[in-house]
């Protein structure tokens, strides 16, 4: 059985909460992240994507930074944006709701005129954006306490 849903640009305060509630699910509950890192400053300055299911339950999240945001993240280069925060709750696992976030954060690094985006991938997941692309670079490097490799896909 799917589950209707849509993806969209999380535009208003209510829909960054709901971004946020997803990522705390995810990634503070279930992975044990300290909250304290799993939020910061550029979550201001980001593009935050949202999927919620018709009924407006928020399913996932995942946002884009770009430009000066995401040098640190991409080597510096300008062409580059990073996506990061990706989270699809435990329920919507199996949907495609991953594979639409992503495509929604790559529609949006076209739309800055991006010429492709960056990202670290927990290495379980490795898979799922290589299935979407992306290429691993460099070696593995933990990121709160979790082992991650750094991946590209040219858009």
């Amino acid at each position: 059985m799917s589950t209707p849903y849509t993806v969209r640009i999380a535009e208003d305060p209510a829909d960054r909460e709901a971004c946020f509630a997803v990522r705390k699910e995810v990634f503070v509950v279930e992975q044990g992240v300290p909250q304290d890192i799993e939020y910061d400053a550029y979550d201001a300055v980001a593009v935050h994507v949202l999927a919620v299911r018709e009924d407006g339950v928020p399913l996932g999240t995942g946002r884009l930074l770009f430009g000066e945001a995401a040098a640190g993240k991409t080597g510096g280069d300008a062409s580059v944006g990073s996506l990061g925060r990706l989270a699809v709750a435990g329920a919507a696992r199996g949907l495609g709701v991953g594979v639409a976030l992503v495509r929604a954060v790559e529609e949006a690094a076209r739309a800055r005129g991006l010429a492709a985006v960056d990202l670290h991938a927990q290495t379980h997941a490795l898979g799922f954006y290589e299935r979407l692309g992306y290429e691993a670079y460099g070696p593995e490097f933990p990121d709160a306490g979790i082992p991650h490799r750094a991946m590209r896909r040219v858009l």
